[in-house]
Formats: C-alpha cells, sequence, structure tokens
C-alpha cells in the first residue's frame, strides 16, 4: 500500500517504512507527526482524492532535523564589473513513514 501526500510544497510518494526528507517542519526529533493532506491511495486500486481524502492521514516520527549540503549561488554581469556570490542551505526534517490510515 502506498499514499501521495503533499507537505512543503511538494508531493512525495510514501509507503509504511519509508524514509524521506521534507520541507522543515516544527517537530522535535523523536516526537510524531500526521500529514492530513492525503492525495491518493493505492493498493490493488487507486483511489484519488478531490483535492484530498478526507479521514485519511499519515503517521510518521521524526528522525532528524538538518540542513542539505551548501549550493553556491553566483551572479555576474559581462562587461559591468558586477559579481556576487551567495551560499544557502536548505533546512530540511528526516522523517519515517510508519502508518497509512485509510
Amino acid at each position: 500500500m502506498y499514499a501521495i501526500i503533499a507537505t512543503g510544497g511538494k508531493q512525495y510518494r510514501v509507503s509504511e517504512g519509508d524514509v524521506i526528507r521534507v520541507e522543515k517542519l516544527k517537530a522535535a526529533e523523536g516526537e510524531s507527526v500526521t500529514f492530513e493532506d492525503v492525495l491518493a491511495i493505492g493498493d490493488d486500486k487507486l483511489t484519488v482524492g478531490n483535492p484530498t481524502i478526507e479521514k485519511a492521514s499519515v503517521a510518521a516520527k521524526v528522525l532528524k532535523q538538518g540542513r542539505a549540503k551548501k549550493v553556491i549561488v553566483y551572479k555576474y554581469k559581462n562587461k559591468s564589473g558586477y559579481h556576487k556570490k551567495n551560499g544557502h542551505r536548505q533546512a530540511y526534517t528526516e522523517v519515517q513513514i510508519d502508518k497509512i490510515n485509510a
């Protein structure tokens, strides 16, 4: 059984036991979180919500809060002497999917 959930402006296809990285959530390590925005559930047949499935949720446990590797952003304009170097590290939350409630 799998589910398609929406969190942080993105969609993820998850099954029980999966470990995924989502946009940062306000939850401490070891806490449980519930994703209420379940867009679809697939088993023998696919059930699609309009836009979400009511009374469906996905329970997960927070494993880690972290930041991704640094991405260098370099802006440059030819012949004008303008250049600017910037770095960015995106914050994420690593969660393990415990149960899909359909």
